[in-house]
């Protein structure tokens, strides 16, 4: 059964309140959560993309305490969310839930309405003085906004085309190249020893660090070799590389707030 009907009132209209704010746990309800603790990854990776935005992580989602049944006893934790942050939570969900999808849709829509219906109220009188004045402001404020996005994507250009080299023939990625794609995401930081220890700790290879055959699509072992420093012969080895599917599995269980950036495709 689909959660938001394609006419009339959504279910998630009932749950906001006065003040325009959602119930995180009435929320979580309409989008297939039983327990509130498989909600906790989720609920984590919004606040992250909040603080990311700039914004005040408990302003979004003020945190509330309530007593459902009303006689007495311990009160449950909730968080009564804007809805931006109900936004951000529905994105940061299960994408195989179809409720999520449903929720997503919804406070995106919620979301888009809000930001272009005020924009037109807000818009100056262009009949005085005052008002053009305060057009022109609009204008070089944008104008500013726009040099400044432009000059950080040409900083980051020569960055992003180093990444065409990254991966292997093969299309997967040496622990220390996978580690730097990692921390590209502001939620996640290792390094190349780190993230082998948390490929243990996750279970994805045996002690002599041979991927397990459930990870066969995430990890791969590719042939290598070295020069002996001392005997100067060639000694065989193999090394442990991160597919892309790897990389997503990875990305996804070290918490990770924002999309997965991967390298781009050279051949794309």
């Amino acid at each position: 059964m689909a959660i938001v009907p394609s006419e009339g009132p959504s279910p998630f209209d009932a749950l906001r309140d006065s003040d325009d704010r959602w119930s995180a746990r009435k929320v979580a309800n309409l989008m297939g959560y039983t327990r509130w603790e498989n909600l906790a990854p989720a609920l984590k990776r919004a606040m992250a993309s909040a603080r990311n935005e700039g914004l005040d992580v408990d302003e979004v989602f003020l945190r509330s305490q309530e007593n459902p049944s009303g006689l007495g006893g311990r009160p449950r934790e909730d968080f009564r969310m804007t809805r931006h942050g109900a936004y951000l939570l529905a994105m940061n969900g299960d994408p195989n839930k179809p409720q999520v999808a449903a929720a997503q849709t919804y406070f995106a829509r919620k979301t888009r309405e809000a930001e272009t219906q005020p924009a037109a109220a807000r818009l100056p009188d262009l009949a005085t003085p005052e008002g053009v004045l305060a057009l022109a402001t609009q204008f070089q404020r944008t104008a500013e906004q726009l040099v400044e996005a432009d000059r950080k994507l040409k900083e980051l250009e020569p960055s992003a085309q180093a990444w065409d080299v990254l991966a292997s023939a093969e299309g997967d990625y040496s622990l220390r190249d996978a580690a730097f794609i990692l921390n590209r995401d502001s939620a996640i930081s290792t390094g190349q020893n780190r993230l082998l220890r948390t490929i243990r700790e996750f279970g994805m290879v045996d002690r002599n660090n041979v991927p397990y055959a459930k990870h066969a699509a995430h990890l791969v072992e590719r042939p290598t070799s070295y020069e002996h420093p001392r005997t100067k012969e060639t000694v065989l080895s193999k090394q442990l590389r991160v597919t892309v599917q790897g990389l997503r599995y990875l990305h996804r269980r070290m918490g990770g707030a924002g999309p997965l950036q991967l390298p781009r495709d050279p051949a794309a």
